[in-house]
């Protein structure tokens, strides 16, 4: 009887987060907002959430519309894509120079902000948010803080991004034109296999990450492209953005103002400083001041990518980049962990 009971409250917070998701991406389409269907559904689960109303979507249905999204995010891939990647060392090592002096600066606001300097510095890392729960942890912090600091600055992040890109790039919300059909809709039937053999391999991120490699191969050799209609897309941005929205279940409405506030703060500071190292790719490179920008963006890999691939934002490129700063933060992070541990 208990698992029923259990069983039944995870599908009754799934129909309520979906239910208040809908009514959330109607409104912002209904207001003309940019990805609607995304930050509606988020912004009414927060809101849910904070108020105490049981939502939540289970991390496996979670997962399976992370695999989409990476085989969307995959087929982006094309042959041309090789002559693109001589520009990408030169971005890449921008790209690490601007996680240190972002997250060097993130972490000095949070110790103003009382935060412990465990805490204050893996809070402040931009990325590989389970790694620097744990390893936070291992090290004194404070798991409570460093995972809501984490997960504040990637919602923030993807509230700020869309609607700047919609005023000043003319960001439209969509993937490709409109009323686009399915295309090579078979390469869904591959998420049953893929989901278990990216856990057996232990990829990082293994529900976004392990789809988005096979469809990339597919995609590269010209085999196959998985394309959504405008309906699909909605339906994965509708599940994905309640998901995100419904993280903060239990949480008072005073203490998520209160860790909104410190979170909000230091994500600004993180963008301003990493809005400077976009601006230089960009005058490098001659990369979009968007691309270059989201490339950089303090969010998580999937958050992201779901941005980059809903607003036509050189997925390819920005997924490549934030791969490489969360691979580089799982990497540095236990030698951070080693020299906090020894002062």
């Amino acid at each position: 009887m208990k698992g029923i009971r259990v069983r039944a409250g995870s599908v009754n917070a799934l129909v309520t987060s979906l239910g208040v998701g809908a009514v959330g991406g109607a409104l912002f389409h209904l207001m003309g907002l940019p990805l609607a269907w995304m930050l509606g559904p988020l912004v009414a689960n927060l809101l849910m959430s904070a108020k105490g109303v049981n939502v939540g979507v289970p991390e496996p249905l979670r997962n399976v519309f992370l695999a989409v999204m990476g085989l969307v995010l995959g087929s982006q891939v094309t042959p041309e894509l090789a002559q693109r990647i001589m520009d990408w060392p030169v971005s890449s090592v921008l790209l690490l120079l601007g996680v240190a002096a972002s997250t060097a600066v993130a972490a000095a606001w949070y110790r103003r902000c009382g935060f412990d300097p465990v805490s204050a510095w893996f809070g402040a890392a931009p990325g590989a948010m389970t790694a620097m729960i744990m390893l936070g942890d291992k090290c004194g912090g404070d798991p409570q803080r460093i995972a809501i600091a984490q997960s504040l600055r990637i919602i923030l992040v993807i509230l700020f991004l869309p609607p700047l890109f919609w005023i000043f790039e003319g960001g439209e919300g969509q993937l490709g034109p409109a009323d686009t059909v399915l295309a090579h809709g078979w390469m869904l039937l591959t998420i049953p296999l893929l989901l278990p053999l990216g856990r057996w391999l232990r990829v990082p991120s293994a529900a976004l990450l392990t789809p988005l490699l096979m469809a990339a191969l597919l995609s590269g050799f010209n085999l196959a492209s998985l394309t959504l209609p405008n309906w699909g897309m909605n339906l994965m941005l509708w599940v994905l953005g309640s998901a995100i929205g419904s993280r903060f279940q239990g949480m008072t409405r005073r203490l998520l103002g209160r860790y909104l506030w410190q979170s909000g703060v230091a994500t600004l500071l993180a963008l301003i400083v990493l809005a400077i190292f976009a601006e230089l790719i960009h005058q490098a490179l001659g990369i979009g001041r968007d691309v270059a920008l989201l490339a950089l963006a303090p969010g998580g890999i999937g958050e992201m990518a779901i941005l980059a691939v809903a607003l036509n934002i050189d997925p390819v490129f920005v997924a490549f980049h934030h791969l490489l700063r969360m691979i580089t933060l799982m990497i540095a992070a236990p030698f951070a962990a080693r020299w906090l541990l020894r002062r």
